[in-house]
């Protein structure tokens, strides 16, 4: 939902979208709505794998790990779900992407709502990672992640004024034929549409 809505929201200053396939268990279902998207709106789009941090890393959130569990956000259970240093190491190669092209941001459409387990999704991660990378190319490629102070639900609600339909996003983290309607990020989709005024047209199990 936020990087799609991200997508049609700065559609015209986006020059390139990057999937990064690291091996989670619903990366197939994004990597096919995010190539969707992006041929609608005639952005370049690039699918980069990152099978080693399936094969090295622990989370619940890669193929081969422990179970997806249920429940909300702030439950202590959904650390699990955390894949460590993932924003940071993605900055890093969108931010030779980015040099490499001539382009002068990276885009990250993180959240409010992602702060209270994702370490990576923070401001303070966002301010020192986008002072990393322009110190660390020539052109000073800095991060830009408009969403970081918003809610999923503000997000919804923009998303819904300029007529996305988020029956074609993917959010469930366990990537089966339909959403589960009960992991963290279900929970969280489903509050954000109804806080928003939005119809949820989500297919969910439940």
């Amino acid at each position: 939902m936020d990087s799609v809505t991200m997508l049609y929201e700065y559609k015209e200053r986006i020059a390139m979208a990057v999937t990064f396939n690291y091996g989670s268990k619903h990366n197939e279902k994004e990597i096919a709505f995010a190539r969707k998207h992006c041929e609608r709106l005639g952005i370049k789009h690039i699918i980069i794998p990152l099978g080693f941090m399936q094969q090295y890393f622990k989370s619940s959130l890669l193929i081969g790990g422990e179970e997806i569990p249920e429940g909300h956000y702030q439950d202590d259970n959904m650390k699990s779900t955390v894949v460590p240093f993932r924003n940071g190491i993605m900055l890093s190669i969108a931010a030779g992407l980015a040099e490499s092209n001539g382009l002068k941001h990276v885009m990250l459409a993180n959240h409010s709502g992602d702060h209270a387990i994702y370490p990576d999704c923070r401001a303070e991660f966002v301010t020192a990672m986008s002072a990393a990378i322009s110190n660390g190319t020539y052109d000073g490629v800095t991060v830009f992640a408009p969403y970081t102070g918003i809610t999923k639900t503000e997000i919804a609600r923009r998303g819904a004024a300029i007529g996305i339909d988020y029956s074609e996003t993917w959010s469930c983290y366990k990537g089966g034929e339909k959403h589960c309607g009960k992991c963290g990020t279900c929970t969280e989709r489903k509050e954000a549409l109804r806080d928003a005024g939005v119809t949820d047209t989500t297919e969910y199990e439940d």
